[in-house]
């Protein structure tokens, strides 16, 4: 059986060039012109596709949250499709769940060969204990992928949902440095103002409180002067 690819954006003739594209090379497509439609699509089939191309910027619900709440189910490859290309933009993509990101306007060769990669890595990875890719850990702080809950050495951590998408974009990027832009734009999913930094560095004040022992001397979350944030 062919690969199943749902190609969802709000552009009818964007959805109709890739339509042809990709059945051409005998996938079979599927298409929702729109965020909700596609959600709709996915619940009416049980998820019941292997990869789905998602457009950023649509009327209604944007590719961002349309991801975010097919994560809650599913654990098909999504393909972001977008005319941004800022650092900030990708992490946002990738925080929401995303698996790749192509940035428009972009080459079919180049599209072809992530869609290819992409669906080859999720029929190797289709099947395996889900248990093996629902934490992420760094020294004793362990972060459950699924039901959003925190530990610290077996010692459960309250946190509030944007100190979560804080901690969880932080672990499941081990090493590399977030800005205040970055770190504001992928955990409130809004566009960064000057006045955003402060409450970026506020949360990250309260965060520390909860899972260091010394705030004041952190071992997890470290600063990086002129930088931003990372842990590890």
């Amino acid at each position: 059986m062919s690969d199943k690819i749902l190609i969802v954006d709000d552009d009818a003739e964007i959805r109709e060039v890739l339509r042809v594209l990709l059945t051409s090379e005998n996938f079979e497509v599927d298409q929702a012109a729109g965020g909700e439609e596609a959600l709709a699509y996915l619940e009416e089939h049980d998820g019941g596709v292997d990869l789905v191309i998602l457009d950023v910027m649509m009327e209604g619900l944007g590719g961002y949250h349309v991801c975010l709440r097919l994560r809650e189910k599913w654990n098909v490859p999504v393909l972001f499709l977008t005319a941004k290309s800022r650092e900030s933009d990708l992490t946002m993509g990738y925080s929401s769940g995303g698996d790749d990101y192509l940035v428009k306007p972009f080459s079919y060769p180049e599209l072809l060969a992530r869609v290819k990669g992409l669906l080859r890595r999720y029929q190797v990875y289709k099947g395996k204990p889900e248990e093996a890719r629902e934490e992420a850990e760094w020294c004793g702080l362990r972060l459950n992928l699924r039901s959003n809950l925190v530990w610290r050495n077996d010692r459960e951590i309250d946190l509030t949902e944007t100190e979560y998408r804080i901690l969880r974009l932080l672990l499941q990027n081990q090493g590399k440095i977030f800005s205040l832009q970055n770190l504001y734009e992928s955990a409130w999913q809004e566009p960064y103002f000057a006045s955003s930094g402060n409450t970026v560095m506020v949360h990250i004040r309260r965060l520390r409180e909860k899972v260091e022992d010394d705030p004041k001397h952190p071992e997890f979350i470290k600063t990086i002067w002129g930088k931003g944030y990372r842990i590890g």
